[in-house]
């Protein structure tokens, strides 16, 4: 078995891998408190990464080098993730009495029963959870498998920067994770239906979680960089010059109504079809909370228009909201990308699990 879990291994770098950049993150811990040590975001090249696909390993191994060289951290082992539309994940009942050997052997045995592959091509593993509700003696045991060439390519990545990729985690345990932490640093209640959406550059990912536990994933193609090209069109910018006004603000005064307003609308839009094929899917017809996450999350009046157009509570995350921060850390820069670094959270946080 190829561990998609791993056990416990303390200072982490959380590395999030998306279509269109890299984020780092390192955490430490002091007492029951988190504080972030070091952090750094660069883009991707164009075609390194394909919806959550690396297709050029070479370049992505280079960009974590550099982010790694920039914030000059010691740190070696690291945790990535794979993407939900590449999980196969299921809950199944094993012998409670079972050890951990004996579980590996019955569910490799067993394998063609629970996953449409052959074990010859997928990275698997396993994860006891609580005692059958169903059957006294059973264990629930979350059963995880991804194809193994897209964890290899992450692995190997991280090896070209010279890094060892102590954790493969599936994003929707990391962003769970990320939403129990956020829970904590925003006094929210981590009870009901809540849905967070992570809006990157070229995709979204909707989350579902039921009293803070995955139950729903999907992907979508649509995501910030819409933004970007709606004011190249506009105003006759290049890529580079675009990125630099929106961060600058130096747009012309018509751009919000011309260009942003008209964006925001067509995201809520696209946040309103992902629930609503949640609803046809489950047995929900409403959520109690969305969060917005992400690199556009933070887009001005979004969050307050979502709120508006889906009768919802909508906020942005912040999981560092009353998180410690080292003295390399720029506090107002940290503060500006937190809602894009909830996935590195989730990944930092787990060298910390057992704590």
């Amino acid at each position: 078995m190829l561990s998609l879990f791993n056990k416990k291994s303390k200072n982490l770098l959380g590395i999030d891998i998306s279509s269109s950049s890299i984020k780092l993150l390192e955490l430490s811990k002091q007492g029951d408190k988190y504080r972030v040590e070091r952090y750094a975001t660069r883009p991707l090249p164009p075609g390194a990464v394909v919806e959550k696909n690396i297709a050029n390993v070479e370049a992505v191994g280079e960009e974590i080098e550099k982010l790694a060289t920039l914030v000059k951290t010691k740190t070696t082992g690291a945790a990535v993730a794979v993407s939900g539309s590449s999980v196969i994940a299921k809950t199944i009942e094993l012998n409670a009495s079972l050890t951990d050997l004996e579980m590996e052997n019955q569910i490799i045995v067993e394998a063609d029963q629970y996953i449409p592959y052959s074990l010859d091509e997928v990275a698997i593993d396993f994860e006891r959870q609580l005692p059958s509700r169903k059957n006294e003696g059973m264990v629930e045991v979350l059963l995880a498998a991804c194809k193994r060439e897209n964890v290899e390519l992450r692995v190997d990545a991280l090896q070209v920067a010279g890094y060892e990729a102590m954790v493969v985690d599936i994003e929707a345990y990391a962003m769970e994770r990320a939403f129990k932490l956020l829970s904590e640093q925003m006094d929210l209640s981590p009870e009901g239906i809540v849905a967070i959406m992570d809006i990157g550059a070229t995709m979204t990912t909707i989350y579902i979680l039921k009293n803070g536990n995955s139950i729903y994933t999907r992907e979508q193609v649509f995501g910030g960089a819409r933004l970007s090209n709606a004011i190249q069109s506009r105003y006759g910018l290049s890529p580079t010059e675009a990125e630099a006004a929106i961060v600058s603000g130096e747009l012309p005064q018509s751009y919000e109504t011309d260009v942003l307003d008209p964006f925001k609308e067509e995201l809520t839009e696209q946040l309103s079809r992902s629930l609503q094929f949640f609803f046809s899917s489950s047995q929900y017809n409403d959520v109690d909370l969305i969060v917005l996450a992400g690199g556009a999350a933070a887009t001005k009046g979004l969050a307050q228009m979502v709120q508006e157009s889906l009768s919802t509570r909508t906020i942005v995350a912040n999981p560092f909201a009353k998180m410690l921060v080292g003295g390399r850390v720029n506090k107002a820069q940290l503060k500006n990308d937190a809602s894009s670094l909830m996935m590195a959270s989730g990944l930092a946080m787990r060298g910390f699990m057992n704590d």
